[in-house]
């Protein structure tokens, strides 16, 4: 297996994420939700591995992130971390990984993250304290080349949920899964990202970070 790691992506300081305005989209509430996480994200950075039985390298993005239990009670772990462009294509974080990906990153991080782990083995009841924290890593495989900026939406740290009409929803007919009365919105992390140059170019660019808000998605 040979890794390869861009040096244009060396590793990023960490980004503290604690409550943050929103700039775009529907706003979470100013208030505070029954609990939430403190959650450190590492800027997406760019990956490519030979994978068993490739005679080519894969490309991947991901972002390492931790989180601490400071809401004053256990809570259940369970994030989801998507990556959507603005070309409108949309990635879901950890889906057609393989293994080996993941292995590659904890080795890469294993000075900095020495408990570094799939998401996999992060879920779950978080227990309180700094003692407790989890490090993980959330990976995409490689998006339209045409993007040219892309925002990574990660959702699982607050249990603030709200419920919002549907403004399509036909009264003529019953609520279903297709027809929906509301649509449940929960608090979600965006960050957004800027990819320079042109399509020919971009498989280079480090992304520069615009924008950070939380949202109701």
């Amino acid at each position: 297996m040979r890794v390869y790691l861009s040096s244009l992506l060396c590793v990023p300081a960490m980004l503290l994420v604690a409550a943050v305005p929103a700039s775009a989209g529907p706003r979470a509430r100013r208030s505070s939700p029954s609990w939430q996480l403190d959650v450190r994200f590492q800027d997406p950075q760019r990956l490519a591995i030979r994978l068993p039985g490739r005679t080519t390298t894969t490309t991947y993005w991901y972002v390492v992130y931790e989180v601490t239990n400071r809401t004053g009670r256990d809570v259940q772990f369970l994030p989801s971390v998507n990556l959507v462009t603005d070309t409108l294509q949309v990635v879901e974080g950890g889906a057609m990984i393989h293994p080996r990906v993941y292995d590659a990153i904890i080795a890469l991080h294993k000075k900095d993250f020495p408990f570094l782990a799939p998401p996999t083995r992060v879920t779950g009841k978080l227990l309180q304290g700094e003692e407790n924290a989890r490090a993980t890593v959330a990976v995409f495989r490689n998006f339209d080349p045409q993007a040219s900026s892309f925002t990574i939406y990660a959702s699982g740290f607050s249990s603030e949920i709200e419920r919002s009409p549907n403004p399509a929803f036909d009264a003529k007919l019953a609520a279903s899964p297709s027809n929906p009365r509301f649509f449940l919105l929960r608090r979600t992390l965006g960050i957004v990202y800027d990819l320079p140059g042109d399509p020919t170019t971009r498989h280079l660019a480090k992304p520069i970070r615009r924008t950070r808000m939380w949202v109701m998605r």
